[in-house]
């Protein structure tokens, strides 16, 4: 989740107890998320649970700091490191330079210039968020030409044999049940599956078309629990089905937002159901919302195995998909109706270590945006 919607963190790696403290304080009393370590071995340890800014002392007990800094910015390469020294040199300087260090601070250092230097590092994290983000973007624009090119053939050349198809099973069933009922059952079981099949490609196809189609955006006031439980109780006997608990939970009273509601509708029933999905029986799903001066947030969580960390970059991708069918367009076209409403969309693990998507939407009127599909 990006450093917007969470407290940022910062670990702190110095051998001297007390200056840690002290730091430790400072930082969580200014909103940072804050950890310590006090050796290279343990600072390695703490930064597998990721970190935004290190403050890294240049001398530790089982190293050098400046060595420490390039072994985090290798494994961070999105983070930024800032030197802490008591003895500093043109030496050191340079070394901190070369390790990737953003910043070289003399210890003790002012509180104000200390955080001072975070904000600025904090910057410039957002800003390889931003470049992140930037390039995946135009990955997915060329990735939605295609898109475009291909549905233009594929709307006709695929429709029509689909709709053919599915109109001669139908006077064919229709035949079947005019046999006596002993004889309709091995005959019925396999035209079944050919229905199943023309409709799963007839909602590929769909995805296609919704995709590539440029539709006007025309939000009106959506309100919002009245959204979330309209989605619980379509859902409902799904998760029955699925021996699995669906729970909505919701504060009372709840801002609306601007926006289309069958599309919000269409993005939170797409998130549930694939929470539905990858939940074993016994689990939960849990659909919730809060709100600040700013927007609201709709999270779902599940137990189900979560999503790979590897994987998470890549979910929104046209085209990308873990399961052995689907288009790979599904949550592409979730994310696009979510960029249109002028919101963000993120996807991270809850706190029974299952997925987690966050759905962020803002309470004034989105920004415009182009038509998406």
């Amino acid at each position: 989740m990006s450093p917007e919607l969470r407290h940022a963190r910062v670990l702190v790696v110095d051998d001297n107890a007390a200056f840690l403290d002290n730091l430790q304080e400072l930082l969580s009393d200014a909103g940072y998320e804050v950890g310590v370590a006090s050796s290279c071995q343990a600072a390695r340890e703490r930064a597998k649970e990721g970190f935004d800014v290190s403050l890294v002392d240049l001398r530790l007990p089982d190293g050098e700091g400046t060595s420490l800094a390039a072994e985090l910015k290798k494994a961070m390469p999105e983070s930024e490191v800032v030197l802490l020294t008591g003895f500093a040199t043109l030496e050191t300087a340079m070394a901190a330079v070369r390790a990737g260090a953003c910043a070289y601070l003399m210890k003790p250092c002012a509180p104000q210039e200390l955080l001072l230097t975070l904000e600025q590092a904090m910057r410039q994290v957002r800003l390889h968020g931003e470049k992140r983000v930037l390039a995946r973007r135009a990955q997915m624009t060329e990735k939605l030409a295609a898109v475009g090119t291909m549905t233009a053939g594929l709307s006709h050349e695929i429709r029509n044999p689909l709709n053919a198809a599915a109109l001669q099973l139908s006077v064919l069933e229709r035949r079947v049940r005019k046999l006596p009922e002993g004889q309709q059952g091995p005959l019925l079981e396999p035209l079944g599956l050919v229905r199943d099949e023309i409709r799963r490609l007839d909602h590929i196809l769909e995805d296609f078309l919704q995709f590539a189609r440029p539709r006007e955006f025309r939000p009106e006031p959506v309100e919002v629990e009245a959204l979330l439980r309209r989605v619980g109780d379509l859902l409902g006997s799904q998760a029955e089905a699925r021996k699995v608990k669906l729970e909505v939970v919701l504060p009372s009273p709840i801002s609306r937002v601007l926006g289309e509601e069958e599309r919000l509708r269409q993005v939170l029933i797409n998130l549930t159901l694939n929470a539905l999905d990858a939940t074993p029986e016994g689990g939960e799903v849990r659909l919730s919302a809060s709100e600040d001066s700013r927007g609201i947030w709709v999270t779902v969580d599940d137990t189900g195995p979560g999503i790979p960390v590897a994987v998470r970059d890549r979910i929104f991708e046209p085209f990308f998909t873990t399961k052995a069918q689907g288009s790979g367009l599904g949550l592409p076209i979730v994310h696009a109706i979510v960029t249109q409403h002028g919101g963000t969309l993120e996807v991270g693990e809850a706190p029974g270590g299952g997925a987690r998507f966050v759905l962020w939407l803002s309470k004034g009127a989105p920004a415009p945006a182009q038509p998406v599909g």
